[in-house]
């Protein structure tokens, strides 16, 4: 005879903790298993978004073998001011890989942006590309599903708190988890082998889900204010025309190069309004940062040097700003960090799809109370409840806002 379930005081039945860690790990994986399965690949493929560029657009890919050393920013810059495209020169990049051009973001006559995609050597336009390509789609659907950032960030970065439940409940229900790491898969039954799939993914991801759970609830705490101030807002006294900002390029270049002989540089910012000065930003001693961290700030009438920062000089709110983006896209070490991000992201991905399976098999495998079994897949569906159509709404309006970003 089964044991009626004990009550409270006030008669309702109590469940029990074990039973209650696996209805959260169960709600957290299920409910809105569509909108984290989207996000999850989304981002996953934003870790390779310049590489998807990469193979779309011929201009982006240059021989390695024709590439010496830093890029040849003068170069770049005088063959950028000279294409039919340009009206003015807003930023350029330093090749992503050896294999890469350097990228030149301009504003064309119309008033619309564009890539200019130049040789780091020789500076040659290799062709031009539209502003909005794989790695700005794939990292905006990931970051704020194409909606206004006020709104977008917090709603997804929202479900680092569902990534973190299901973490902390799936180390409570996995009894000595710590034992399962070589445990063999069963291949008995579809539900056995999905389960066993499942448990050893996730054992092996758990440093990945805490990184990238502790991550997204930066976004989040950044998206409400909580964000770290710029390191420095310079200004510059004097001001030039688009015609003349190119010819005022090469002192400030060079006086950046003196001021900061150390910083290899990977981005150059050209001012494009009444007080804004040239920004060479990169890489220096300072480690898990954005090249931003490490800037100089030169007068673009004089070449004279406005300002400078370093890494090293943040305070801690600001490097843990500067932190959040290189450990979540893995973006530190290159290629050696990248491919282990986007292995990673794809079994983060896999773990959604597989949480669902095995509710809708284990379900599937109870005998019915009156009538025929559904199908599994029917029976996740059901077992999204409501909150599949919140999902459903928030991709699909996503997947929408791609036009008008991609022609606005």
């Amino acid at each position: 005879m089964e044991r009626a379930p004990r009550s409270d005081v006030s008669g309702k039945a109590r469940v029990k903790p074990a039973r209650l860690w696996w209805l959260i790990h169960q709600w957290a994986g299920l409910k809105l298993a569509i909108l984290l399965t989207f996000v999850f690949a989304t981002g996953t493929l934003a870790v390779l978004s310049h590489e998807i560029d990469w193979l779309l657009h011929p201009g982006l890919r240059v021989s390695p073998s024709s590439v010496n050393g830093e890029p040849q920013w003068d170069r770049i810059a005088t063959a950028a001011a000279a294409h039919p495209a340009t009206a003015r020169i807003r930023s350029i990049d330093a090749p992503v890989a050896s294999a890469f051009a350097a990228q030149v973001q301009i504003t064309r006559g119309d008033g619309g942006l564009a890539f200019l995609y130049a040789h780091p050597e020789t500076g040659a336009i290799q062709g031009v590309g539209p502003w909005v390509g794989a790695q700005r789609i794939l990292r905006n659907m990931h970051r704020h599903l194409n909606l206004p950032l006020n709104i977008g960030v917090p709603l997804v970065s929202v479900l680092a708190v569902l990534m973190l439940a299901s973490l902390i409940s799936s180390l409570v229900v996995y009894k000595r988890w710590w034992r399962g790491f070589f445990k063999p898969i069963r291949w008995r039954d579809a539900r056995t082998a999905w389960g066993d799939i499942h448990r050893l993914a996730g054992l092996w991801s758990l440093w990945f889900v805490a990184l990238i759970s502790l991550t997204g609830l930066w976004y989040l705490a950044e998206s409400l204010g909580l964000d770290a101030p710029p390191a420095i807002a310079a200004q510059a006294e004097n001001t030039v025309t688009d015609r003349q900002v190119v010819s005022r390029f090469f002192a400030s270049l060079a006086a950046a190069r003196t001021a900061a002989p150390d910083v290899a540089i990977r981005r150059v910012v050209f001012p494009g309004k009444p007080g804004q000065a040239f920004r060479f930003e990169g890489d220096a001693t300072a480690i898990l940062v954005r090249p931003r961290a490490n800037a100089v700030w030169t007068d673009p009438a004089t070449g004279t040097v406005i300002a400078t920062s370093r890494g090293e000089d943040l305070s801690l709110h600001q490097r843990i700003s500067e932190a959040a983006d290189p450990l979540h896209f893995g973006t530190f070490a290159g290629y050696w960090s990248k491919l282990p991000w986007f292995l990673f992201g794809c079994l983060l991905t896999m773990l959604c799809v597989s949480g669902v399976t095995i509710f809708a098999l284990r379900l599937a495998r109870r005998p019915p109370s009156g009538g025929d079994q559904a199908p599994p897949l029917r029976i996740a569906w059901i077992g999204m409840g409501r909150w599949k159509w919140l999902a459903i709404a928030l991709v699909g309006l996503g997947l929408l806002l791609i036009y008008p970003l991609a022609t606005g």
